[in-house]
C-alpha cells in the first residue's frame, strides 16, 4: 500500500491556526472514509466503490455480480483507456485489472493510474493468467497491491478485495492520527495559536527562505501588560479567557498566508512577518495594539488604565546568512524592543534600530 503526506508540517500548522478560532476541533484528512464492507452503510453513497476493467465480459459480469452482492458499488471498463478515463472522473476506492487486454495492457494501465494523486489511496489488484516470476514482480513494480491468477478463484477475490479496503482504512486512520501529533505537538491548546515550538521552526525556515530571496523579514514580540496582575486579581480562569481574546485579535490582524501569530509563552505572544519592511510591521503591530484596546478587556489594577493593553517590540532585516549565521540577532532585537517599550511606561510599540537604516525618529510609535 503506497502512503504519502501530500502537504508539509508547517503547512498543516498555518491551516490549523487559520481555522481555529471557529472550530477547535483538529483538521480531518482530505480523504474521503472507506467503510468496511462488513458494516457497509445503508445509504449507496456509503458504500465502496470498486473499479473493474476486464476485457471479457462474461468474467468482467461475473465480478460485478459477486461484488455487488457483497454490497459494493461497481464501474465497468473494457479496456484500459475507459479504466483511465473512469478513474480521472470519479476515483474509486479500488481497481481491479485485468493485465493482459487489447491495446494498453494491465501492466501499462496500472503504471499511468500510479500518476494520479488519489492513487495513494486506491488499492490496485491485478488479474492474471500469467503466473511466472517476471510477470508477478512486473505487477508489483508498476504499483500493484496484489494480484489474483485466472481461473479466478471466488473466495479468495472476495477476501482479497475486503483486506486491501481495510489496509487503506487503517492507513488513512494513521495519516489522521500524524495529523492529530502534529496539531498536539505544534499548537497551543488554550489560544489555538502555533506554539513555541512551531515559531521557532517557521523563523528559521523564513530566515532562511528570505536569505534566498533578498527580502525583508520582520518579526514583533507581543507582552499582555500587568498580566500578573491581572490573573492575581482575576483568577486563572478569566486569565485564560484575556488570553484567548487576545490571540483571537493577534490572529485576526495578520491576513496573509505566510504570516505566522504564536503564543511564545506565558502571556507574550510572537508574529513572524516574512516579505514586511520595518513601516509595514511596524503599521502590523500598532493596529494589534488599538484592536485589543477596543475590546475593553477590564483591567482595573493596571497602571496603564481601565483596561488591558500590549507592549510591542518590532524588528526587521534582511538576512545576509554570511554576516548573521542564524536568526538570533533578529529574535533578540524584537525582544530588546519589547523590553524598551515596557521600560518606557508599556501600552505602545518600540522598535529596535540595529538592523535597520530607517532614521530613528521613524522607529518608535507612542501610544494616543
Amino acid at each position: 500500500m503506497r502512503f504519502t503526506d501530500s502537504r508539509g508540517t508547517l503547512d498543516v500548522i498555518r491551516e490549523i491556526s487559520r481555522t481555529a478560532m471557529q472550530d477547535v476541533n483538529a483538521p480531518t484528512s482530505p480523504f474521503p472514509e472507506v467503510s468496511r464492507t462488513s458494516s457497509l452503510g445503508s445509504s449507496d453513497q456509503d458504500r465502496p466503490v470498486i473499479l473493474i476493467a476486464e476485457d471479457d465480459r462474461m468474467t468482467r459480469a461475473m465480478i460485478s455480480h459477486i461484488l455487488t452482492n457483497d454490497g459494493y458499488r461497481v464501474v465497468e471498463a473494457e479496456d484500459g483507456e475507459t479504466c483511465l478515463a473512469a478513474y480521472q472522473k470519479s476515483p474509486p476506492n479500488l481497481v481491479l485489472l485485468d493485465a493482459m487486454m487489447p491495446g494498453m495492457n494491465g501492466f501499462e494501465c496500472c503504471g499511468e493510474l500510479m500518476k494520479f494523486p488519489e492513487s495513494a489511496y486506491t488499492p490496485i489488484l491485478m488479474i492474471t493468467g500469467l503466473e511466472d516470476q517476471t510477470s508477478v514482480d512486473w505487477a508489483f513494480d508498476v504499483g500493484a497491491s496484489d494480484y489474483i491468477t485466472k481461473p479466478i478463484h471466488w473466495p479468495v477475490l472476495r477476501q482479497r478485495v475486503r483486506i486491501q479496503l481495510e489496509r487503506t482504512q487503517l492507513h488513512k486512520q494513521l495519516e489522521e492520527a500524524n495529523k492529530r501529533l502534529t496539531y498536539l505537538a505544534s499548537v497551543d491548546e488554550l489560544t489555538q495559536l502555533p506554539n513555541r515550538r512551531a515559531f521557532t521552526e517557521a523563523l528559521n525556515r523564513e530566515w532562511r527562505r528570505m536569505a534566498r530571496e533578498k527580502s525583508s523579514l520582520a518579526l514583533i514580540m507581543i507582552d499582555i501588560d500587568y498580566f500578573k496582575v491581572y490573573n492575581d486579581t482575576y483568577g486563572h480562569p478569566v486569565g485564560d479567557s484575556c488570553l484567548f481574546q487576545v490571540a483571537r485579535v493577534i490572529h485576526t490582524c495578520v491576513r496573509r498566508p505566510a504570516d505566522l501569530p504564536s503564543r511564545y509563552g506565558g502571556e507574550e505572544f510572537a508574529v513572524i512577518l516574512p516579505n514586511t519592511t520595518l513601516s509595514g510591521a511596524i503599521h502590523v503591530a500598532e493596529n494589534m495594539r488599538l484592536s485589543v484596546q477596543r475590546l475593553m478587556i477590564p483591567h482595573k489594577n493596571s497602571a496603564n488604565g481601565p483596561y488591558v493593553s500590549l507592549s510591542l517590540g518590532v524588528a526587521s532585516v534582511i538576512p545576509d546568512i554570511q554576516e548573521m549565521e542564524s536568526e538570533t540577532p533578529l529574535l533578540l532585537a524584537a525582544d530588546q524592543a519589547l523590553y524598551k517599550a515596557k521600560a518606557e511606561g508599556r501600552n505602545r510599540v518600540c522598535v529596535d534600530q540595529t538592523l535597520s537604516t530607517i532614521e530613528s525618529e521613524q522607529l518608535i510609535v507612542d501610544s494616543v
